[in-house]
């Protein structure tokens, strides 16, 4: 190797040296900034579910209500609080190279919190990758990084608040990344975005914020068990189908919503009316969080996955998109794990399997297929449910993600992949842009493969007729 070539050598790896410690102290700072703002938020709302019993009537009733000053605050304070918070996120690092307004943080915060409070079906997790991406996008703009570096730590953010929430760094981190494009990672961001998780998750338990972990009691090791395999392989696409359903019921409803031509304040009133009568109709089960119910699906005691009803993931589905359609605040992940552990607490019930590890295939399995982000639902399954688990449930994680097709609850992430070579679809647009059409190809190709197979049995049994005689 010459001088020449060593000087470059030399200069690389200074160069690749500086910029790796450069990330891991701003992406440390960050994750300790979000993982003390997301325990605030957690310990909030912990202690306004606490509350609810002060109240002299069921707490469902002040639903109304809740709605209607979550979009007051939303609507005069940051409109781009308004939803699962996620959404917005991901379009603003797409479109505004990160740009986020600081107000988004105790705006989103109070609306969340009243909305659960409230009885509202929503998640915890869009809003704490909100308020992450808003503190890492303040602190860029504090310090006058350049569009670059902003548009970095805002993702680190988003993976900050995601792992504080979660209680799954890694997982929590690799999600805050998969969900901006489909079908690609940013490998120059996975660094500082791990970095970042991992330091928001220990500096969240440092202020005592606790998470839970399922045993499910499945030790069987990963063989070739074909009976298995096959139930995992259909759980996969029911999986699938469950996660389309839940794309579907959230589009349609906020459709439905926007296009009525009211006030907005009235608008929320009524959508919060129409949740407390399906509530006095069906049970609390489908409202706030629904924690219980999740822990629940996946416990291997029978006696607590047998109570839960098989069309427990339906009125899930159809509660989440009422709250988040009229008005309401807060993320929509927490809704899809309740919506996958009782799908697949129903699977395990149809396909005669251990129920508990089935809850756990639909857990993240339609994490994966409603938010195509399979890698960070394979992360997660071995972080909440152990390698054994893992193993089975990368096969129903791959096929629930191919399933739901080029569709997803976050509509501006960008599509970098199709998912079959017998569709068209248009790469590098939002998704909720692209409109895949099938290809005459595939389906020719498919009647040759028949008539192929149907000639080669026609053969066969000739050779055996003319055997015989």
């Amino acid at each position: 190797m010459t001088n020449k070539n060593v000087h470059k050598h030399l200069a690389e790896q200074t160069v690749m040296f500086a910029s790796i410690t450069k990330w891991i102290l701003i992406s440390s700072l960050i994750g300790a900034v979000i993982g003390a703002i997301v325990s605030l938020f957690l310990k909030l709302l912990e202690y306004c579910e606490n509350s609810r019993d002060l109240l002299p009537f069921d707490y469902y009733y002040t639903l109304p209500f809740a709605m209607v000053i979550t979009v007051i605050i939303v609507k005069k304070f940051a409109p781009s609080a308004e939803g699962h918070g996620t959404e917005k996120v991901i379009e603003a690092v797409h479109k505004k190279s990160g740009e986020i307004k600081l107000s988004i943080i105790p705006v989103k915060l109070i609306a969340t919190v009243i909305t659960i409070f409230s009885g509202g079906s929503v998640g915890k997790e869009g809003p704490g990758a909100q308020i992450g991406a808003a503190a890492a996008s303040y602190i860029a703009t504090l310090f006058k990084f350049s569009k670059r570096d902003k548009k970095k730590m805002v993702i680190c953010g988003i993976s900050a608040g995601f792992a504080s929430v979660f209680g799954t760094p890694l997982a929590g981190a690799i999600f805050g990344v998969e969900i901006l494009i489909v079908g690609a990672l940013m490998y120059d961001i996975l660094l500082p975005s791990i970095v970042a998780g991992f330091s928001a998750f220990f500096v969240a338990k440092m202020f005592g914020i606790s998470y839970t972990y399922f045993d499910i009691a499945f030790y069987t090791v990963f063989d070739f068990n074909y009976v298995l395999i096959a139930k995992i392989l259909l759980g996969g696409i029911f999986f699938g189908l469950v996660s389309d359903f839940i794309i579907t019921a959230l589009k349609v409803i906020h459709s439905f919503a926007s296009n009525l031509k009211m006030n907005y304040m009235l608008k929320a009133f009524l959508g919060g009316v129409v949740i407390v009568i399906l509530t006095l109709i069906f049970g609390t089960d489908y409202l706030g969080l629904g924690f219980e119910t999740i822990k629940s699906s996946l416990s291997s005691s029978f006696g607590d996955h047998e109570g839960v009803p098989w069309y427990a993931f339906i009125f899930k589905t159809i509660f989440t998109a009422l709250t988040l359609g009229f008005g309401g605040s807060g993320g929509v992940i927490t809704p899809i794990f309740y919506v996958g552990a009782t799908s697949g607490n129903f699977f395990g019930w149809l396909v005669d399997g251990y129920i508990p590890l089935f809850a756990a295939l639909g857990f993240v399995s339609v994490l994966a297929g409603a938010t195509s982000a399979p890698i960070a639902a394979m992360i997660m399954a071995v972080e909440l449910f152990g390698m054994n688990v893992a193993h089975y449930a990368s096969l129903s994680i791959i096929i629930a993600f191919l399933m739901t097709g080029h569709r997803s609850v976050f509509p501006s992430q960008l599509l970098a992949m199709k998912k079959s070579e017998a569709l068209d679809v248009n790469l590098g647009e939002e998704i909720h842009n692209t409109n895949a059409t099938y290809t005459t190809k595939f389906f020719g190709n498919m009647a040759k493969i028949v008539k192929l197979i149907y000639t080669k049995l026609k053969e066969q049994r000739a050779r055996n007729k003319d055997e015989d005689l």
